[in-house]
């Protein structure tokens, strides 16, 4: 297992970077998109905002912590999703590039369901393991 020092060894932030700059290109790919301001900047804001909250997430203390991070990142991935359907839509893209994004933010919203799992499987194996320290240490002093 790689360990993890910094938020950029994240495999699902560096899927998440890779997410941004296709978003962007497919933006850049069609003057509709382009020109319709407030809907780019809505879906170029959700597609950073995934690795945002886990460079932030990363960066606090506790695995809790970090995993209500995730799940943030994750309910925007679900966003770049469904403002894919109204890019789509509106003709701004192609299928062809719907389906690249969405591929791409599917991947990504995978791999932070496989992280959040980790993370609250290994704090629950912590919070075991101190429960069952404290109780072998209360059993022998009685």
């Amino acid at each position: 297992m790689v360990k993890i020092e910094r938020f950029e060894d994240i495999k699902a932030w560096q899927e998440a970077r890779a997410l941004v700059k296709i978003t962007y290109n497919a933006i850049k790919s069609d003057r509709g998109f382009g020109s319709d301001y407030k809907f780019r900047e809505q879906i170029q804001s959700a597609a950073v905002s995934i690795m945002s909250n886990i460079a932030e997430g990363f960066s606090r203390r506790t695995t809790k912590e970090f995993a209500q991070f995730l799940f943030i990142a994750k309910g925007s991935a679900a966003e770049v999703q469904s403002q894919l359907y109204v890019a789509l839509d509106q003709g701004y893209i192609s299928a062809g590039k719907f389906n690249e994004v969405y591929s791409k933010s599917d991947e990504v919203a995978r791999l932070l369901s496989g992280f959040i799992q980790y993370l609250l499987k290994t704090q629950q194996t912590q919070r075991t393991q101190k429960t069952q320290k404290t109780g072998e240490g209360r059993g022998k002093g009685g």
